[in-house]
């Protein structure tokens, strides 16, 4: 008589620590499926960190006629704003009509009532059209030749991309995910054409192992195809991705009280000028990538046309590229098309059962920052059904992210309290933290020494450091710095932050003087991925 199979260690395993990961891993745990999560890098190191940092319903998306997508995504802008208010905050946006552009005002204005027939019961204003004076008090560098007013509207802004994706892998964790970075998956296992698992090769031993489950989802993003090829079987092509590139600069005399959606004169296409983290981020480009994510670039072509374009718009703003603090780039992992216009390319997301060679594996082609929820919950519900199981539905659209767990104005009262702390020191952990900025606090009661601020820019303190090694997963001071305390995003980039988060780190974390060596060279050399021009 055969022996009986050994109990899979996992319902599902997810490869990949983006948004659409981490928003998978969460909904999974919370219906109660033994969740496994591994990530490559850090959580949140490519895609979703590189985006222009909008929640938003889409509004270039009605030129292409995909009411569906505008419409999940402007539902899904308001659940956001319900479920992780210290993350996601309402963003005024304005779209200066000229004369003789590609989108006049007749085809502005249709836009806009779609745009809010779309997101009827919305918490957020409706748009309005002004006229030429009330455009340039809002934007009063605005160039006005050929200006006929402008339009203005909301959608949404997450000011810290990584911090919404870890909030969500730390729910994950916190239902009863085991979640991983650091943690490669070279292999995908399966037998009789039915997934069976993985084997991951942990980055910091180097040692390979392997962990089993009845349902494997590849949500790599970018890497969807590289993770197919471990399957060592013959497999299409999905992914036909674009690199968007931005820009980051200080803020310029004349520059929007609001952010900007423009109109390139060079090829038509929009642009987004955004006041951002103290600064301004212009972005994005929109160019075919084909070959390996990991060596996506920033090309000088896209810094100057970035620059061109706002110059023109805002003549006042006399950029050049000496001006520019840094810059990025993201490879969108859109579906592959043969279309030539790369803005026609769908962003809503695909689904994709692979049950010729292994039923049970997934892969997410496609998606938004916005939409991430619902395509982990209609994942997930995909699993729950495969599975045969009786689990709670979803639930992810009500129940808060860890950050939103006490009342802002609670937590304001809290920061108050602790007098060692400067009020641009309460603002960012509040911004960053929301209520766990409790915890944070509850080290500096023990150690008041750690409220003193690290960075001459974002003004994180010492804790903070402290904080993210022991609470937050970070294993070397890039997780830290870039996707934890934030200060990485600062106009310096963190260089001011460093020297003293690893001071810090040895004397509070036991760091050896080799380790901090190493970090610092590490850290300084992270930075080389971008453009960079350090901040004065």
């Amino acid at each position: 008589m055969a022996a009986d199979k050994p109990d899979p260690d996992y319902d599902l395993i997810i490869i990949g620590g983006g948004v659409n990961g981490a928003g998978i891993a969460r909904d999974a745990a919370l219906r109660g499926l033994h969740t496994c999560l591994l990530e490559k890098d850090d959580f949140c190191s490519a895609t979703s960190r590189w985006s222009s940092r909008l929640i938003h319903g889409g509004l270039r998306y009605l030129e292409h006629f995909e009411l569906g997508l505008v419409y999940e995504s402007l539902h899904e802008r308001e659940h956001l704003l319900k479920i992780a208010p210290h993350l996601v905050a309402p963003l005024q946006l304005m779209i200066p009509i000229y004369r003789g552009a590609k989108r006049g005002r007749w085809m502005i204005g249709a836009g806009m009532v779609l745009y809010d027939l779309l997101s009827m019961r919305k918490s957020l204003p409706r748009h309005q059209m002004l006229g030429l004076t009330d455009t340039v008090e809002l934007a009063p560098g605005i160039r006005t030749e050929d200006l006929l007013g402008s339009a203005v509207y909301y959608d949404a802004q997450v000011t810290f991309a990584e911090r919404l994706v870890l909030e969500n892998i730390l729910a994950a964790k916190s239902a009863g995910a085991d979640v991983f970075s650091y943690s490669e998956v070279d292999r995908i296992l399966s037998t009789d054409r039915r997934v069976q698992g993985v084997r991951y090769i942990d980055v910091a031993s180097g040692n390979h192992k392997r962990v089993t489950s009845r349902v494997v989802v590849n949500a790599a993003g970018p890497w969807v195809d590289q993770v197919l090829k471990r399957l060592r079987r013959p497999v299409r092509q999905y992914i036909g991705g674009t690199k968007g590139t931005h820009i980051i600069v200080e803020q310029f005399p004349g520059a929007p009280d609001v952010a900007c959606y423009l109109e390139a004169q060079s090829d038509g296409r929009p642009f987004f000028l955004i006041p951002w983290n103290g600064l301004l981020l212009i972005g994005t480009t929109d160019i075919r990538i084909e070959g390996d994510p990991s060596l996506a670039s920033v090309e000088e072509r896209e810094i100057q046309y970035l620059i061109g374009e706002t110059c023109r718009v805002f003549p006042q703003a006399q950029l050049n590229p000496d001006k520019v603090l840094y810059t990025y780039t993201g490879v969108r992992p859109l579906p592959r098309r043969r279309t030539r216009d790369e803005g026609a390319i769908t962003r809503r997301h695909i689904i994709k059962h692979h049950r010729r060679f292994a039923r049970g594996f997934y892969s997410i082609i496609g998606g938004k920052l916005t939409t991430y929820r619902h395509l982990a919950e209609e994942m997930v519900d995909r699993i729950v059904r495969r599975l045969g199981i009786n689990a709670d539905p979803c639930a992810t659209q009500t129940i808060s992210l860890p950050g939103a767990m006490v009342a802002r104005d609670e937590i304001v009262r809290l920061l108050e309290s602790v007098a060692q702390l400067s009020e641009q020191s309460r603002k960012h952990l509040l911004d960053v933290y929301g209520s766990r900025c409790e915890a944070v606090l509850q080290i500096i009661r023990k150690q008041p020494g750690l409220a003193t601020a690290i960075c001459d820019h974002s003004h994180a303190v010492g804790a903070e450091i402290v904080f993210a090694f022991e609470q937050e997963m970070a294993t070397n001071m890039r997780d830290c710095l870039q996707r934890r305390c934030m200060a990485g995003l600062s106009a310096d980039q963190g260089r001011s932050a460093l020297p003293r988060a690893i001071d810090i780190a040895q004397a509070h974390l036991g760091w050896s003087s080799e380790r901090a060596a190493r970090e610092q060279r590490e850290y300084l050399g992270s930075l080389a991925a971008v453009v960079t021009h350090p901040a004065k």
